[in-house]
């Protein structure tokens, strides 16, 4: 009786096993489908732009043919673009904004984000949050009290002026990750520390920046990001191209009325984009690893 009631279920438990198999494979077609269809969106516009950088200005001026294939490949417009005093100024002052920017960002939001989430006083939570929710404020509504500030200074038309306004996009983003990285923390750290006789600077310098590099080093790849490729800020703030950062300049001079260099365009926007991709490829571990902890801790 019981031999019976037993190969009566067994062909339902092999018949659950292979439904599973088979959900788990459809699942994976189904990622893999989507993954393929989004590379293929969002690689093609890059793709794009590299084709046509290797274009002469007859060829793109032509329309004819393949427009996703290149004839006659040349880098003539890479040469054009490296070779450009106006070029180089501009790579200049998007690494020199780029670096104080980071700098000044890296610096505000650790000591921000150690205090609101280890040094417990009034309001601590509250401040955090507001923070945060600083960053959901688009730019492109900022830049109009900003460009009043910035021009009551009189920074306009010079990159101090875009050093100043950067932080207002990566501080609380910076912060915000910091303060998932630094609550993460055990508390008997800080306990035993307090214990031994260090102060909260050498709690933060011995102890939380060592444990937190990994959110340092998030933080850190957004503030770049965001300062490198900053666009709205600059088209506001700078006229003059001698202080213009790369991601307008290459635009604004070699745009000209209803005359558009498309071959220097679109290898000036690749070797602006070079940067970041450079940067993401190595660590982008640690970026994901602090997206993680600040979405989750805090």
């Amino acid at each position: 009786m019981s031999a019976t009631a037993a190969n009566r279920d067994t062909p339902g438990i092999y018949s659950k096993a292979g439904s599973l198999r088979a959900e788990r494979r459809w699942a994976l077609w189904t990622a893999y489908i989507s993954l393929v269809i989004a590379a293929i969106i969002f690689l093609a516009p890059p793709f794009y732009m590299l084709i046509t950088s290797l274009k002469t200005s007859g060829e793109i001026a032509t329309m004819t043919g393949n427009p996703w294939l290149v004839r006659d490949p040349t880098l003539e417009n890479y040469t054009a673009i490296i070779f450009n005093p106006m070029f180089q100024r501009f790579m200049l002052n998007s690494i020199i904004i780029t670096t104080c920017v980071v700098a000044l960002t890296m610096v505000i939001s650790i000591l921000a984000a150690f205090a609101l989430a280890r040094m417990r006083f009034w309001g601590s939570q509250v401040l955090a949050t507001g923070v945060f929710l600083t960053y959901l404020v688009p730019d492109t509504l900022l830049f109009i009290p900003l460009y009043q500030i910035v021009g009551g200074l009189g920074l306009l038309n010079s990159i101090f002026g875009l050093i100043l306004v950067y932080p207002t996009l990566t501080v609380p983003f910076c912060t915000w990750i910091m303060i998932g990285y630094f609550a993460s923390i055990p508390k008997e750290l800080d306990e035993a520390a307090l214990i031994d006789g260090a102060t909260w600077s050498q709690m933060l310098l011995k102890i939380f920046i060592p444990v937190a590099l990994p959110g340092i080093i998030a933080a850190t790849i957004f503030a770049f990001t965001v300062s490198w490729a900053a666009f709205v800020y600059p088209t506001a703030f700078v006229t003059t191209p001698d202080q213009m950062p790369l991601t307008i300049g290459v635009v604004s001079q070699l745009v000209r009325a209803d005359t558009f260099a498309w071959g220097q365009i679109m290898a000036g926007a690749l070797m602006a984009a070079l940067p970041p991709v450079v940067i993401y490829a190595f660590l982008m571990d640690y970026y994901i690893a602090g997206l993680t902890a600040g979405a989750t801790k805090g």
